[in-house]
């Protein structure tokens, strides 16, 4: 069974049509499952709806917390890209073994339709999330990244492979 935790982010974010602004409601999760008519055991769980950049040290505790405490070895974590790779540090940091921990993402809330990248992220984070040996990752792009060898590229809103001569103040 894998075993998906819900944080937030933009993946899950609806758009309020009056004031133009982004707000949550619930995760659109199981309904996309259910598209992408998926046959995969899974049990989903939402630990929070928030944006990451509001995540507190709290929120954080909690996502370690359940994913310690899940007795799924295969978790896929929904999350916003923004602390995405922060998140996957404190994951790998916390020394949770032989799980494979796969976070994912989007820049386009699922809300708005095909032009989302939400459900070709969530498909390959499924497939990555099983076929991975235990560890921390971030799959976005269609890629799978080692949660220490990523970044987000705030110009081009990909994921990328850090360069070696990129130090830890390149990642923030």
């Amino acid at each position: 069974m894998v075993q998906v935790f819900v944080t937030g982010g933009t993946f899950d974010k609806e758009y309020n049509y009056l004031t133009g602004e982004l707000y949550f409601k619930d995760t659109h999760l199981k309904e996309m499952f259910e598209r992408g008519r998926s046959e995969v055991d899974i049990d989903i769980k939402t630990l929070m709806m928030v944006d990451s950049l509001e995540m507190r040290d709290e929120d954080l505790a909690i996502i370690v917390y359940n994913c310690t405490k899940t007795p799924a070895d295969q978790i896929l974590l929904t999350h916003g890209t923004d602390k995405m790779v922060e998140t996957a540090r404190i994951l790998a940091e916390a020394g949770i073994e032989g799980k494979t921990i796969v976070l994912t993402g989007a820049m386009i809330p699922y809300a708005f339709g095909s032009s989302s990248d939400g459900f070709f992220n969530l498909g390959s984070a499924l497939a990555f999330v099983q076929i991975l040996p235990p560890g921390v990752y971030v799959v976005m792009n269609g890629r799978y990244f080692n949660w220490d060898n990523v970044r987000k590229n705030r110009q081009t809103g990909n994921f990328e492979e850090l360069k070696p001569e990129m130090n830890a103040a390149d990642n923030a």
